[in-house]
């Protein structure tokens, strides 16, 4: 038998959602037999499945040990680099400017030096993070970006943080701003281009139409101009719309293709340049709520933005 009490960060979730992540080897078929026979209570009374939990709960599960997992006695997220550069941080979340060629989140070829892991040693040593008080949370990120773009990534560093900027995200009341070059001089120096995008999971490509088509979604795309150079434009994007390499098959299926892009551009003319990566950064962001923000209200209309990008100035071009 195991009890476990529930702090600040379990508080508020399902019963059969905090089980499945504290027994993440029990079968959804026994656990749900087992709330049924009384062998998960809480507060040593039956429970239901639905049954939301509160700080200071205690729930007590008469199971094998074999469905939990041990709590490790070394954290792998110690063999994550200490660099991290950050642009805010409070109590609550914080703003890192993540650099090309890092991934947010582990993937099968790099698990141990992530974004991710960088912010949780960075928290562990200093004293805001512990992984033996926590159930169920780990600091979280709440948007990501692709390895090859650099740029703002939130980080929560609580579980009310994590559920409200994931509501806000996708009620779209966080405002993201990209720079980005592209070939050619466009015609209209400010406008919002709106196509049709699917994703083919299979490629990890997508493809972009002017008309609707067969499960295709809606992409809307806002530019501004803001510097021309041999050919070469520096816009400003804000996403109206996010999604799979919006920006850069986007500007790639218009005839501007991203400087660097590999996958959508030129890229064997652009390496030739100097541009290992695509010419894209989530350089701002605005929190922009329209609802209730709750324990994130002080954030509401406050702009973040990175100091200088390195191809912002067009120097090399």
């Amino acid at each position: 038998m195991k009890s476990f009490i529930i702090n600040q960060n379990d508080s508020g979730q399902r019963l059969d959602k905090f089980i499945t992540k504290t027994a993440p080897k029990l079968p959804k078929s026994l656990l749900y037999k087992y709330i049924r026979l009384k062998r998960i209570k809480i507060n040593r009374k039956r429970a239901e499945i639905s049954t939301k939990l509160n700080v200071g709960d205690v729930v007590d599960m008469y199971i094998n040990d074999e469905f939990f997992e041990e709590k490790p006695k070394t954290y792998d997220f110690m063999l994550a680099s200490k660099k991290l550069n950050i642009i805010y941080e409070d109590e609550n979340i914080i703003l890192i400017d993540k650099p090309e060629g890092l991934i947010v989140h582990p993937d099968k070829n790099e698990y141990n030096d992530t974004l991710i892991t960088r912010i949780q040693r960075y928290l562990f040593e200093k004293g805001e993070y512990n992984p033996d008080d926590e159930n169920t949370f780990t600091p979280s990120l709440a948007n990501r970006i692709d390895r090859n773009t650099g740029g703002i990534v939130i980080a929560a560093k609580n579980a009310e943080t994590l559920r409200i900027l994931n509501e806000k995200i996708k009620r779209r009341e966080i405002d993201k701003f990209y720079l980005c070059l592209v070939h050619g001089i466009l015609d209209k120096k400010e406008d919002t281009l709106v196509a049709y995008h699917i994703k083919d999971k299979e490629k990890n490509t997508v493809k972009i139409s002017n008309k609707p088509f067969e499960n295709s979604k809606t992409i809307k795309t806002k530019y501004k101009v803001l510097k021309e150079k041999n050919n070469i434009s520096l816009l400003e994007i804000e996403l109206l719309t996010g999604r799979t390499h919006q920006i850069r098959a986007h500007f790639s299926h218009i005839g501007h293709a991203l400087v660097g892009d590999g996958k959508y551009g030129k890229n064997k003319f652009d390496r030739k340049k100097g541009f290992v990566h695509q010419a894209l950064y989530s350089y701002k962001l605005r929190f922009n709520f329209k609802t209730d923000s709750g324990i994130l209200e002080y954030l509401n209309q406050k702009e973040f933005h990175v100091e200088n990008v390195w191809f912002a100035t067009l120097k090399d071009i």
